[in-house]
């Protein structure tokens, strides 16, 4: 098996290293058909945000796809999306993903129910072993990344997998122009 190499980064099989992910990821990695075989790479936690990451394990923004988390309310319901959108790029939250959602206002959710609810650190959030119900919004920018550095649940890792794989994610809404 060939892993994928980007920056300065080491890969490693994911599926052997479940340490380096959150319980929910390696739970979501183990039962996704199309996971194909991702790899796993350790980092310095206090380097997970974006910017500090590329500068030190020389990745560009282009090939790091962000995931964060809106919700907004409708009649009395909730609903709340992870967007996945390229590091580069901003998801218009209260554009295109609130008129997806179908409610008047988005906002980010608060990071203390993020992680609560995901099962994740802040930093490390991913789409993969999200609670069932959360939409999946993937920008299609980032599903043409050729290997995508994305979140592991965890600051101390980040996965590596062809960005195609996004837009496979189980639930996953490929949408144009999703992120600005």
């Amino acid at each position: 098996m060939t892993l994928p190499h980007l920056g300065t980064l080491e890969s490693l099989p994911a599926a052997d290293h479940p340490e380096l992910l959150a319980p929910p990821v390696a739970a979501a990695l183990a039962s996704w058909a199309h996971a194909g075989s991702p790899a796993v790479t350790a980092i310095d936690a206090e380097l997970a945000d974006t910017a500090a990451f590329g500068d030190a394990y020389g990745v560009p923004p282009e090939a790091s796809a962000n995931c964060v988390l809106v919700a907004g309310r409708r009649d009395g319901e909730e609903r709340v999306a992870a967007c996945v959108v390229r590091a580069d790029t901003r998801a218009d939250v209260n554009g295109v993903v609130r008129r997806l959602l179908g409610v008047r206002k988005c906002s980010f959710l608060p990071m203390e129910r993020a992680v609560a609810e995901s099962g994740m650190e802040h930093g490390g959030i991913t789409p993969l072993g999200l609670p069932a119900g959360w939409r999946v919004l993937v920008d299609a920018r980032a599903v043409e990344i050729e290997t995508a550095v994305i979140g592991s649940g965890v600051r101390r890792s980040k996965l590596l997998l062809p960005g195609a794989r996004l837009g496979l994610l189980p639930g996953a809404e490929v949408v144009t122009d999703l992120a600005r």
